[in-house]
């Protein structure tokens, strides 16, 4: 707890949870109660169907000032500690919705490698950015070493890396590192209007997308075709490319909910027929919302 709050808030408006690092008196600095409060709050994100989009903030006009090393080291071995981080790092990676870092003030070390797990980053005109570890005698983590290279190229992840120099929002956007710089009076505004956007979107199709996308960055050509036509299948199994047709045919706008739309054969229909007869079970087409 932070002053008697949770050191990690959760709101949930139109299919859009917002997680938001609640420690502002450090700058929301990660502390292991925070660390695991975030490692729980994404897994239940992953698990849960209404959420359609994931916004990840800090409190008190600072994103995230990286670890919490204020109170030392303690005696925990670094390899249990780097287990949450790892964790953390994987499940945002892959997390089956579409994910928004909204910086603003200061996102460094870890805190930076956090927004940047993030499919999209916008930050204010006044965010600053450090790959702060090498000040610190260390190197990388939270997927930094991984996230920065993609992103940036090799020769400038090892300059914000090697020389942990702080660069502002707009450099950060024209490295590739921001994905749009939104002025502070218009920055909540902006990401509800981007999170609105993403739950309208079919949430199978857009699941596939991000795994693609994720995955074709290290795979061949061959890799990407047979993924590409896996996922196709996924989506096509939706009904969602029924309702996107219809929608285009009566110039409307689609609305999207994933729904599992294979038709059951004559052997799934007579077993659902007979669960509703004896009442053990509803009948009709399953409802699946993620792959």
């Amino acid at each position: 707890m932070s002053g008697g709050e949770p050191v990690l808030l959760r709101t949930d408006r139109d299919g859009v949870r917002t997680l938001t690092l609640n420690r502002p008196h450090r700058k929301n600095a990660l502390d292991a109660e925070l660390w695991a409060a975030l490692r729980d709050a994404l897994t239940a994100a992953g698990r849960d169907h209404d959420v359609r989009a994931l916004v990840v903030t800090g409190a008190g006009g600072a994103f995230c000032s990286g670890a919490d090393i204020s109170g030392g080291l303690g005696s925990v071995h670094p390899l249990y500690r780097m287990r949450t981080l790892s964790d953390i790092a994987l499940q945002l990676h892959e997390l089956p919705v579409p994910t928004i870092a909204k910086v603003t003030g200061v996102a460094v070390g870890a805190g930076w490698n956090l927004a940047l797990g993030c499919d999209l980053v916008v930050a204010t005109p006044e965010a600053r950015f450090s790959q702060i570890f090498a000040r610190r005698g260390l190197s990388l983590d939270l997927g930094g070493s991984w996230l920065l290279p993609k992103l940036v190229g090799l020769q400038q992840a090892k300059r914000l890396a090697l020389l942990a120099e702080t660069i502002g929002a707009e450099e950060a956007r024209s490295l590739g590192l921001v994905t749009w710089v939104v002025a502070a009076g218009e920055v909540d505004s902006f990401v509800d209007g981007l999170g609105a956007r993403l739950v309208a979107g079919a949430p199978v199709a857009l699941a596939q997308t991000k795994a693609l996308l994720n995955e074709g960055a290290d795979r061949t050509l061959r890799d990407a075709l047979a993924n590409e036509a896996r996922a196709q299948g996924v989506n096509f199994a939706t009904a969602d490319v029924s309702e996107a047709f219809t929608a285009f045919m009566a110039k409307r706008e689609p609305t999207f909910d994933g729904r599992w739309a294979v038709p059951a054969t004559d052997q799934q229909t007579a077993e659902e027929t007979a669960m509703e007869t004896t009442g053990s079970a509803a009948p009709g087409a399953r409802s699946v919302r993620r792959p």
